[in-house]
């Protein structure tokens, strides 16, 4: 199965001394790292946080990482996702790859990731040649097969794993079982050729996402990424 990672988020901490990120699959691909970093500088900020440039390059014929987050960041997210009050702490790009099986290139995974109080989402491409409906295969009864604006689509959940870093280089890392994650999983065509794109929501209070939320964002969203209109 292709890895898929859903970024990191920080949540409340006991005396500022311990971040929670929930994170899913394996590899952060310097998000978490970025999360760490800039947290309270974004939630102190008096605007909306705006993207910053994705770390790492792809050939011009990819999307990159940071044109994910724009599309992303919309001025109506909060609203799309049910909190009109809200506004984005942090947003950034990754334009990570995944290995491919000895000797073959590396697929590009570009992704944006944008965290508010209570939700964080994050939009990636991928561009290997697994079909939607391979990877639903793969996920036995827990997908649930669907079409989105004419294409083969999947919504499925994933377990997010809590993991507790000790700032200022005190104490151990723990982790622990962390909240729900919803994906919509989107065919890059109608006739699922290869390739996709996938939207996640989690929230960071660990309650369940609501997938009215997720498919808002992507009515929105999607349509606009580079390369969607086929």
């Amino acid at each position: 199965m292709t890895e898929r990672t859903a970024g990191a988020a920080q949540g409340p901490s006991a005396g500022a001394q311990v971040a929670l990120a929930l994170v899913l699959g394996a590899g952060l691909a310097g998000g978490f790292w970025y999360m760490a970093k800039t947290s309270q500088e974004g939630a102190a900020a008096a605007r909306p946080a705006v993207c910053r440039a994705s770390s790492g390059t792809l050939p011009a014929r990819y999307v990159s990482g940071t044109r994910l987050c724009e599309a992303l960041n919309r001025p109506d997210l909060p609203a799309l996702l049910g909190t009109p009050g809200q506004q984005a702490q942090t947003a950034w790009g990754s334009d990570g790859t995944l290995k491919g099986p000895e000797g073959a290139d590396r697929t590009p995974t570009p992704s944006g990731t944008v965290t508010l109080p209570t939700y964080e989402v994050e939009l990636s491409v991928s561009y290997d040649r697994l079909r939607v409906a391979q990877f639903g295969a793969l996920l036995g009864n827990t997908a649930e097969p669907t079409t989105f604006q004419g294409r083969p689509a999947v919504l499925y959940s994933d377990r997010t794993i809590a993991l507790r870093i000790p700032l200022g280089g005190k104490g151990k890392a723990e982790s622990g079982t962390g909240g729900i994650a919803r994906h919509l999983l989107v065919a890059k065509d109608a006739k699922d050729g290869g390739g996709s794109y996938e939207l996640v929501i989690w929230r960071r209070d660990m309650g369940m996402p609501d997938d009215a939320a997720l498919l808002r964002v992507a009515e929105r969203v999607l349509p606009t990424v580079p390369g969607w209109a086929g």
